[in-house]
This record gives C-alpha cells, structure tokens and sequence, in this order.
C-alpha cells in the first residue's frame, strides 16, 4: 500500500522503516533534507516538498503527519490546496482531540477525510511495534487497515485475552477504533496521563530512597525543607551501578516485585485470602495500600 509521511523524526522516520520491511511504498517528505535523503537510501521515495510528495503519490492518496502538535495546523494549511476529494490525512501526533473534531469537520466539506491516530511505541516502535489509538470514520479506517497491521506490534507470544481470541478483536494485535473523530487523541490523552502520572510517582519514590540518609548531612531551610531531626541511615545517595539506589531500581525490575508489569494481575481484583490466590498484591490496581495485602482471586 502506498503512503506519505510528512515528519521524520526518531518516531516517523522508523515508521516508515517499519512499512518499507513489510512491502510497502512510502513517499517521505521532511524539513531536513538529510532525513529524506536517509530514508531514501533505505528505499522510500523522497520528496522535496509537500506538493513533491501529493504528485508522487496514486489518488485516492493517504497523507501521515507525524509532527509536533503544535504544527499540525500549519503542516495541514500548506498541504489541503494540493489535495483532491477523496484523499485521507492522518495526524498520528498528539493533537488536542477537540482540534480533531473541528478539523474532520473542515476536510469533510472539501470531500476529504481525516483520521486522529493517537500513536504511541517511542523510538523502540521500530523493533517492538506501535500501538495505536484510533479515531475516524470507519470504512476509512477499513482502507487503513493493512498499514495498522504492519506497524502494530501483533499478538506475539503474550498469552490471549480470554474471550478476545477471535482475528477481528484488533485490540490485542495493538490498534483500536476507538470512534469517530477525536476519539483516538482522547484515548491517547488518558493513556498520556495515566503513563506520565506513573512516571512522575516513580521518581517521587526514587527521590525518597535518594534523600533516605538526609538527616545525618546539613541541610538548607525553606519552605519545601525542614531538618526532621530524624536521622536515616538508608545510605542511597551514591549515583554508582552499585549503590544501594541503583540497586532498588534492579530489584524492583525483577519478576518477583509488584512494580513488575509481566507478572502484575491486569484484571478487575477480586479480594480474598485465600492460600491459592494470585501470589502478587495487587497494588497500583484501583485499590488502596491498606487493602493490597488482600490477594487477588485470578490465579496469574
């Protein structure tokens, strides 16, 4: 299938990688020629400019601009004159969904459609896959679909959703059709919150252990520090591969801790105590502390 990609930064550029390994034609347009000329050697088609890219490409064409947020509106601004009725823009950044609704709204009196697709893999995506969070009508989607499956990260080796097994449950293959326009950023924005609130608690944690011996050094007074007059003893402040700290983060890693994800109970906790319940506490699972000491009903 052929596509466009307008942005190759660390994630679109190893998108189009991706597509290229599994037998599709990209056509790839970006600011800096270097990362065109890269990706062209690699075998995509380079464009020198947006309208280099429209005429590379075989009506009805589909366009994906995987650029700052900030910019969508200006990348989509230079990019709507040269399209026809029929072709298809995706923003795969992380635009406002509100700003989805309203744009979707625009292309459709010009005959064009428009797709939010909330993307989410880093710069690992190219190796592991992307997972993506969709919004859009959904014969368009449909149309998409061969390039949703090349990007995506597949079923894989992890054990199957009980009662998802069936091929078409696209969620398990890691894509979704979450809606109709602005559906797949507003279900990016909550996967955003809900991975970033994470990431901010464990530097919270990792803070405490750093700071654990801070009553046996002199300290500064303001209004974010007092001297407790509590003297820890924790020694976690060196920054060495072997100071306790890193040590922390190492054991936490392991299978056997509750931070670790592939043996956490992912399922709606069912409490009890009893001796052949889930081995794991199920903390971080919608329950508080006091009551993670009840074991989970699934046996993981």
């Amino acid at each position: 299938m052929q596509l466009g990609m307008i942005g190759l930064g660390r994630m679109g550029a190893n998108m189009v990688r991706r597509l290229l390994r599994t037998g599709h034609q990209c056509t790839v347009y970006d600011r800096d020629p270097a990362a065109v000329a890269a990706l062209a050697s690699e075998g995509a088609t380079g464009a020198a400019s947006p309208a280099a890219l429209v005429a590379g490409l075989r009506a009805p064409r589909a366009i994906w601009l995987m650029v700052p947020a900030a910019v969508v509106d200006a990348a989509i601004a230079d990019l709507t004159p040269l399209l026809e009725p029929g072709d298809l823009v995706i923003d795969g950044g992380n635009s406002h969904y509100v700003d989805d609704i309203r744009r979707a709204r625009e292309f459709a009196a010009k005959g064009i459609h428009y797709m939010d697709v909330g993307t989410s893999g880093g710069v690992w995506g190219l190796e592991r896959g992307y997972c993506m969070m969709i919004g859009g009508e959904a014969a368009t989607v449909q149309h998409l679909d061969p390039i949703f499956v090349s990007l995506a990260p597949g079923v894989g080796d992890i054990p199957r959703t009980p009662g998802r097994a069936a091929p078409s449950a696209t969620a398990e293959r890691g894509y979704l059709h979450c809606g109709p326009n602005g559906a797949g950023h507003f279900v990016k924005m909550v996967h955003n919150g809900i991975e970033y609130g994470l990431m901010a608690a464990y530097a919270e944690g990792m803070g405490i252990l750093r700071a654990a011996n801070m009553g046996t050094r002199t300290q500064g007074v303001d209004a974010e520090r007092r001297r407790s007059g509590i003297r820890h003893t924790t020694s976690t402040t060196s920054t060495s591969p072997t100071s306790p700290s890193c040590g922390v983060a190492a054991v936490w890693c392991r299978h056997g801790s509750w931070t670790s994800p592939p043996r956490r109970c992912t399922r709606i906790p069912r409490w009890r105590s009893s001796p052949d319940a889930c081995p794991i506490p199920a903390r971080g699972a919608g329950r508080s502390w006091r009551r993670s000491t009840r074991q989970c009903r699934h046996r993981c």
